[in-house]
């Protein structure tokens, strides 16, 4: 399955309680609320290019399946880890460079829909 496609969240279920299990502050808490995110995903193979574009900042992550790679969510926490692919989803699994947290992130296309769902 491909994952290629320009995807707008439209509703974030729990995210702020995810956000604090991550240990985001209130203030970045509230503002990421509000963020307006659209992914857009480009996929050849096992390499993948993600352009990730909210109110607040745009950030394009390459990675290859199955090959750590360092990244920065949008309120600055340093993350590592990988992304790979377990039947039709992928899966990411990362951890905090400042507290070890681990999160685990799952995408999944849905009939129309990249459904996400994140976890701390």
């Amino acid at each position: 399955m491909t994952f290629n496609g320009t995807w707008k969240v439209d509703r974030n279920d729990n995210y702020d309680k995810f956000m604090e299990q991550m240990g985001v502050n209130l203030v970045k808490r509230k503002l990421a609320a509000h963020d307006n995110l659209k992914i857009t995903i480009a996929q050849n193979g096992d390499n993948f290019t993600v352009n990730e574009s909210s109110t607040f900042r745009t950030v394009e992550i390459t990675f290859t399946l199955g090959v750590p790679f360092e990244y920065s969510l949008a309120d600055g926490t340093e993350i590592s880890g990988t992304w790979a692919k377990e039947g039709d989803k992928l899966v990411g699994k990362f951890s905090r460079k400042d507290n070890g947290k681990e999160l685990l992130t799952v995408r999944e296309i849905i009939a129309d829909e990249l459904v996400q769902v994140k976890s701390c």
